[in-house]
């Protein structure tokens, strides 16, 4: 049988383990540990070439969070994955707007996506807001007209839908985008990605 193991050194084994298999691969060490966190989550390495960073990014989405910034996900799951008690004692909070009844009737009347609507709704807010989407590519899209139109500046964009309509197009949108960016380019990503990459700035912070 194998062997039982305590639930925390078996991330820190699996951790061990995806730097073995790494090899001689290195990472950028401001990014490396969220690679990290995302193979972990995904069990997929390729992310150590798809993931693709702004500059200071991640020092930027940590300061940003330290600050009490909000969080805007595109899906229940991925709020559901973020560790909201860091978030909440750092005097933020995690959004997710797709399950509101307005959110629904207003993208019913008006023939378009509740993604769309949703980051509409955060662009209201007054606080700084990081948006971690990992599953509509029409939040990306929607999220880069608000950015042009100096309706929103993000904190960081967590782009990392998943799928294959719009998808490598809406992540290309935000890189070109003067706003702090964490992007898995390609058709790879999902809600659980954009969790883990929030996870990985906050375990920055906690531990």
């Amino acid at each position: 049988m194998p062997e039982i193991i305590k639930p925390m050194d078996i991330e820190k084994r699996s951790f061990e383990i995806i730097t073995e298999l790494l090899g001689e691969r290195k990472l950028d060490p401001e990014n490396e540990l969220v690679i990290k966190r995302v193979i972990h989550t995904s069990a997929d390495f390729d992310y150590a070439d798809n993931l693709v960073f702004s500059e200071h990014a991640v020092r930027k989405g940590i300061e940003a969070l330290k600050a009490g910034c909000d969080i805007v996900t595109d899906t229940q799951m991925a709020r559901a994955g973020i560790n909201k008690t860091v978030v909440e004692k750092l005097g933020g909070a995690v959004h997710c707007y797709m399950s509101d009844p307005d959110v629904a009737a207003e993208a019913k009347a008006r023939g378009v996506t509740r993604a769309v609507v949703s980051m509409e709704h955060a662009a209201r807010s007054e606080k700084r807001t990081i948006f971690a989407i990992g599953n509509a590519p029409t939040a990306l899209m929607r999220l880069r007209e608000l950015i042009d139109g100096g309706q929103v500046a993000p904190a960081l964009v967590i782009g990392v839908p998943v799928g294959f309509v719009n998808v490598v197009e809406s992540k290309e949108e935000i890189i070109a985008c003067d706003v702090p960016y964490i992007v898995a380019r390609g058709r790879k990503g999902g809600s659980n990605v954009a969790a883990a990459i929030v996870n990985a700035l906050l375990y920055q912070i906690s531990r």
